[in-house]
């Protein structure tokens, strides 16, 4: 069994990479940030706090997001492992969770600022079925439009620079600690999230010693 958390600034690439590693491994793919947009688009009593909290560009509270990772393990449907994408963000969630839970590797995506701004503004969704976009790696067929269900692709509501740069700033006061803590246990391996989306994914699997 493989357990994995993976980590890295916004727009560092480490939902794609994260779903990359499920797929070939049969690892179970935890997003917090899709469990968060689920909870919305299905307007659950948890959704306009969350809407709230998103649209100002801060993070969720702690005790909601350890509530929410905690439920989602408690499943036990990850006969083959997990690969927790959007957790821990903060050094009381790191130390919850490796009390918790026997790691076997912290995937570290390293992107600069500048780079992860370009990013995220050119994010994009579709309007009907949720898939993502990015006009940098991925421009659809038709502008803005989905090839998957012809959906409107439309920017998340809280992709903004002032977002942005607020949850950069976020990043480094909060989760670089948290990266302290995985290193101190000797669980951390990084790569160069500036690389291709091929380039990184080969990079971890080099790293985690995978065929």
């Amino acid at each position: 069994m493989q357990k994995y958390v993976i980590m890295g600034i916004q727009g560092c690439g480490k939902g794609t990479q994260a779903k990359l590693l499920a797929d070939k491994y049969d690892l179970v793919h935890i997003s917090v940030g899709d469990i968060f947009r689920w909870n919305v688009q299905s307007h659950t009593k948890l959704s306009a706090r969350i809407k709230r909290i998103v649209a100002r560009g801060e993070m969720v509270d702690d005790s909601i997001v350890a509530d929410i990772v905690q439920a989602r393990l408690a499943e036990h449907d990850w006969n083959y492992g997990f690969i927790l994408d959007g957790f821990p963000r903060n050094a009381s969630q790191a130390e919850f969770f490796l009390e918790t839970y026997d790691i076997d590797a912290v995937i570290n995506i390293e992107l600069t600022n500048e780079v992860v701004l370009e990013r995220v503004l050119s994010r994009r969704l579709c309007s009907e079925c949720g898939l993502d976009y990015n006009l940098i790696f991925h421009r659809p067929e038709v502008e803005n439009t989905c090839d998957v269900c012809g959906g409107s692709l439309v920017a998340r509501e809280d992709d903004t620079e002032e977002v942005a740069q607020k949850r950069i700033a976020d990043f480094h006061e909060k989760t670089e600690p948290v990266l302290d803590i995985f290193s101190r246990k000797e669980l951390i391996l990084t790569v160069d999230g500036a690389q291709s989306i091929d380039m990184v994914q080969a990079e971890i699997r080099f790293k985690l010693n995978l065929a």
